[in-house]
């Protein structure tokens, strides 16, 4: 777009999927949409806030590509996409294994303190 000689670039940046589960209230629409597709009033009725407000997050989780609108007659209806919210679990995985992996040295550990406390009193 051209204005007086100049360039105006608008580059559009979409949110980040950490945005969009970072909200406690996003979090428990997408619980609800997990679920079942549902409009912005029934998702609305689960919290206490306006509808408004409910809008704007699925506003957000719409950027974010975590729930699509789907236009069924005169209703709109949210619906999460699962695919999405793989991309959270593949990020995760890598934290996962390294969780696991310290539980199991901390197992191996608690067995020997235990297998230690047994010999002690034994003697």
């Amino acid at each position: 777009m051209q204005l007086n000689g100049c360039i105006l670039l608008f580059v559009v940046m979409k949110r980040d999927i950490f945005q969009a589960i970072a909200d406690p209230t996003r979090r428990a629409i997408i619980a609800l949409v997990a679920i079942n597709a549902m409009t912005p009033n029934a998702l609305a009725e689960h919290f206490d806030t306006s509808r408004q407000a409910v809008s704007k997050h699925l506003r957000i989780l719409t950027e974010c590509d975590v729930v699509t609108a789907e236009q069924r007659g005169r209703e709109v209806y949210y619906k999460l996409e699962i695919e999405k919210m793989k991309e959270i679990d593949r990020w995760l995985e890598q934290y996962r294994k390294i969780w696991e992996s310290r539980f199991e040295q901390l197992d191996v550990l608690l067995a020997e303190l235990k297998q230690n406390d047994k010999q002690e009193k034994k003697k």
